[in-house]
């Protein structure tokens, strides 16, 4: 059976967004490890995972797409763990309308 959009997303672009928004949290911010998953409601072991790149292996290169997930982590850290989701949807969102995932269910239609 064919992958579903949704299905791609859970285990392939949601993982590479946590990853950039928690690379962007320790890099940019200073946030540890520890403090990383405790802002974005996940585990240390998988902000570890996201670190050391197991988890989430597409490279985001794009500039905008990088200020973008920067304003995320930030608005996340001042904001906490309530507004992950909103933030998730929303890189979600300008990544896909950029092409890097190029598809997208009805549900998640641009606003």
């Amino acid at each position: 059976m064919k992958q579903t959009p949704c299905e791609f997303m859970k285990w392939n672009g949601l993982p590479v967004i946590r990853k950039e928004i928690a690379n962007s949290m320790i890099n940019n911010f200073g946030l540890t490890q520890k403090d990383t998953a405790k802002k974005l409601g996940v585990t240390p072991a998988a902000i570890c995972q996201y670190v050391s790149k197991k988890r989430g292996k597409i490279e985001i290169i794009d500039e905008n797409i990088l200020r973008e997930i920067t304003a995320s982590a930030k608005y996340i850290i001042h904001n906490g763990e309530n507004s992950v989701i909103k933030e998730t949807c929303r890189i979600c969102r300008i990544m896909r309308n950029e092409g890097i995932f190029s598809f997208f269910c009805n549900k998640c239609k641009n606003e």
